[in-house]
């Protein structure tokens, strides 16, 4: 008896830390950084933000390393950055389901998330998680105008977790719907030919540096304007 039950309290400990035995949690919406959401909440309240950013540390990046870039790009285009280090999929729905879209309707959002679910989370549940942002940013702001990036391309050289990502960003490159919601997969322009990723653009294989948010901004500038009705 006493045998069964410390069998039993092991399978139990081992469904709480594998996140309740197989729960999708990248479509759960979960609190995360509550500070700085309620500056975002603060900044959409105030208005005025007619292209917005969402998404996990390498979008937050645009306040480091890319911020020049920024500021020469989109800053004149009355964009937010609403990206935070560390958010998964589900950070940013509920950051998205409390507060964040009140008091805008941005003629743009520039979506990429879902690097750091892919420890976690299979390719199929990661791109939930993104449909499921898509979905609720379409359900608060219909008029909103959605570029979808492909996840960039992490680690050194081609491997396993790369190959996830690929495999996530061909799901959810088919929300492309021709009109409101452009996919783009920029993934190309930050390897070299052999597909590895050079330290000069991102120097942990993870991370833009300056030269990787001006390859960044380049790849997307057009699309953006073009969708935003900009000249």
């Amino acid at each position: 008896m006493k045998k069964y039950c410390v069998a039993l309290w092991a399978v139990c400990v081992l469904f709480s830390l594998t996140g309740m035995a197989g729960e999708q949690l990248s479509t759960k919406p979960e609190k995360k950084d509550f500070g700085r959401h309620e500056g975002f909440v603060k900044i959409a309240k105030q208005g005025g933000v007619d292209l917005l950013f969402l998404g996990d540390s390498i979008t937050d990046g645009w306040r480091g390393g890319g911020k020049a870039v920024w500021d020469k790009n989109f800053l004149p285009l009355k964009a937010a950055n609403f990206g935070i280090s560390g958010d998964k999929t589900e950070h940013v729905l509920w950051r998205l389901q409390n507060g964040e879209l009140e008091g805008i309707q941005p003629k743009l959002a520039v979506i990429m998330i879902g690097t750091n679910n892919v420890g976690r989370d299979s390719a199929g549940d990661i791109a939930d998680g993104v449909k499921a942002i898509v979905k609720e940013l379409q359900t608060k702001t219909p008029q909103t105008k959605i570029l979808l990036l492909a996840i960039f391309p992490r680690s050194p050289k081609p491997d396993k977790t790369r190959a996830k990502l690929q495999e996530t960003n061909e799901i959810i490159a088919k929300l492309d719907d021709g009109k409101n919601l452009k996919y783009l997969d920029i993934g190309d322009k930050f390897m070299d030919a052999d597909k590895n990723i050079p330290k000069d653009i991102m120097p942990d294989a993870l991370h833009p540096n300056a030269k990787g948010y001006e390859i960044w901004a380049d790849a997307i500038i057009g699309p953006v304007k073009e969708m935003m009705g900009e000249k």
